[in-house]
């Protein structure tokens, strides 16, 4: 009682619509809304990062230095500096955007996009630096949800820039111990092998996500043979939402991996393009198990619907043999209990028994005619 008056009086009206709404609804409608916003018509607002950290990577064959810079202005003397540099920024602000990219001379439209929300995976060519798009995934294991964060990554003339929104997410920890290494591939091999090497880190992720989302298709599927109730539908439809997310962000890939392997540009030299072509059968593996992924979501609803029915069906078959065995004594009791003077063992001492008794056996003798035609 004391529970409804709080409820009632002082819990706030939203607040009971919001607590009734998950208890009655339990779909997380709020990630159907992050999901399908998405408008290219419409530049989103980006919040400006309140800091941003930027590493420098320098490195040749023989030497590597590896630094933490506080100004983009730190970022300028390693145009020239005749060594192959990667210049990883986390954090978007439009003015530090603009000068690094006016500094190396990078189009107003690449900066563009750089700084915009949402972009959808591509990869372009525009005044010999070659300028790609993606969206690394990362699996909350809390939330149930596939996260993503794009990344934008510039490849010029000796140098690779990459811009992130976030600093504690990163897939490119692999390739920061590789170049420390003396005399590993990354460190013999031009700008072109470190741009692969990061696409192939990107990737590669992808099946570090779906490993995840396989983990909980089997669970789902598994709760779903014990007790197929509302909260393993509202599970299913989570999943499904987060099998959009995963196929939007896997499938563009292809045609990014594709442009590499097909651009004439010298950035690329000639050796590097069979690593490409590697990167690109693993986002073809990825975009076919996505697919297997969301058929496989899609039977788990179906093999819900089943076991709910099959649940009914069970429920109206035992319904239906109880009434079948109550109708025998429901007609008894109503030929009897009709107003009539003279009714057969009306008067009879065992009269009551009798009624009883044939009460009881028409329903056994049903039972075990309905047994040996195997309807129960």
């Amino acid at each position: 009682m004391a529970f409804l008056l709080n409820f009632l009086f002082i819990i706030p009206m939203r607040s009971r619509k919001n607590y009734l709404q998950k208890i009655l609804f339990p779909f997380n409608i709020s990630r159907t809304k992050e999901i399908v916003k998405v408008n290219p018509t419409v530049v989103p607002p980006r919040e400006e990062a309140k800091a941003i950290h930027i590493y420098v990577f320098d490195y040749d064959n023989d030497t590597v230095e590896e630094r933490k810079l506080d100004q983009i202005t730190e970022c300028f003397p390693y145009l020239k500096s005749g060594k192959t540099t990667w210049i990883n920024v986390d954090g978007i602000r439009k003015t530090d955007v603009e000068a690094l990219c006016n500094y190396f001379g990078i189009h107003p439209l690449i900066q563009e996009d750089i700084q915009s929300v949402g972009q959808r995976p591509k990869m372009e060519e525009i005044e010999d630096v070659l300028f790609c798009i993606c969206n690394m995934l990362f699996y909350n294991e809390t939330r149930f949800v596939v996260e993503q964060e794009q990344v934008s990554v510039v490849l010029g003339r000796n140098f690779v820039l990459s811009f992130q929104e976030e600093a504690d997410k990163d897939v490119f920890n692999p390739i920061r111990e590789k170049l420390k290494i003396n005399g590993s591939k990354l460190r013999q091999s031009g700008a072109d092998y470190l741009c692969y090497s990061m696409l192939d880190m990107v990737v590669d992720n992808y099946f570090l996500v779906m490993e995840k989302l396989g983990e909980r298709i089997e669970s789902i599927e598994d709760e779903i043979q014990h007790n197929a109730d509302n909260k393993a539908l509202a599970r299913i439809n989570l999943l499904r939402k987060e099998m959009i997310v995963l196929k939007r962000s896997i499938a563009p890939v292809r045609e990014v991996i594709n442009g590499f392997i097909r651009t004439d540009s010298d950035l690329i030299e000639e050796r590097t393009l069979k690593y490409f072509k590697d990167v690109y059968d693993h986002i073809i593996q990825a975009n076919d198990l996505s697919e297997n992924y969301r058929d496989i979501t899609m039977n788990l609803q179906d093999l819900y619907l089943n076991n709910v029915n099959l649940r009914m069906n069970e429920v109206m078959k035992v319904m239906a043999v109880v009434t079948c065995l109550m109708a025998p004594a429901t007609v008894i009791g109503g030929i009897f209990g009709m107003n009539f003077e003279k009714i057969p063992w009306l008067h009879n001492d065992l009269g009551f028994w009798l009624a009883v008794g044939t009460m009881l056996f028409i329903p056994m003798v049903m039972l075990i005619i309905f047994r040996k035609r195997g309807w129960f």
